[in-house]
């Protein structure tokens, strides 16, 4: 596992396309989601102890967006060759296991994920009904083995300023997790495996 932190993608970034299936084979697009008070965009993968350790307070956070009228989609990005753990197959087991009510999406190209410039898992993208980008960073402060429950404090008061049509709150920390593990010679340029 390598500590990688998010790449901070600038506020106000438009929601980079995507077009990708889902865990029940259906294509799922980026634009199906127009209309919506907002998007949530997450990377994330099955193996990772840091999505491990948010899956639980995940779940309820998107079940509580979409009540809300706001999106949510998962992708997991990485290669599944070196990580077969990740497959779509048990990204279906996952969602299962976990309670995952919003789509979860294969990036088998790892275009998306490089689109987004996602660095880690978890990578959090949360955008306005325009699709513009409000808020990237953690969910919380609380890390795997450090004894303390996810709260999903942070993203949750990005998704209450959404809501209430305010200003997201600063500063925006990054967040933490394991590298997205590409394809060989597919690293993109702001990879950083010194996760500095």
């Amino acid at each position: 596992m390598v500590r990688t932190a998010s790449t901070m993608l600038p506020i106000g970034t438009a929601a980079p396309d995507f077009s990708l299936p889902n865990i029940d084979r259906n294509v799922v697009r980026r634009d199906d989601f127009r209309g919506k008070r907002g998007l949530l965009v997450i990377f994330m993968c099955n193996h990772c102890p840091f999505v491990k350790h948010v899956a639980q307070e995940l779940a309820k956070i998107a079940d509580s967006c979409q009540s809300n009228d706001v999106a949510v989609v998962g992708i997991s990005s990485n290669d599944i060759a070196s990580h077969p753990e990740d497959s779509p197959e048990k990204m279906k087991q996952e969602a299962e296991i976990q309670g995952y009510r919003f789509p979860y999406l294969y990036d088998q190209t790892q275009s998306v994920a490089q689109a987004y410039r996602a660095a880690c898992t978890p990578d959090f993208f949360l955008f306005d009904a325009d699709l513009c980008l409000i808020y990237r960073g953690q969910m919380d402060d609380t890390r795997p083995k450090q004894g303390a429950a996810a709260t999903g404090k942070d993203l949750r008061a990005a998704i209450s300023a959404l809501l209430a049509g305010t200003d997201p709150p600063f500063p925006q920390k990054p967040s933490m997790g394991c590298n997205i593990k590409w394809s060989l010679g597919n690293e993109p340029e702001y990879f950083n495996p010194a996760g500095v």
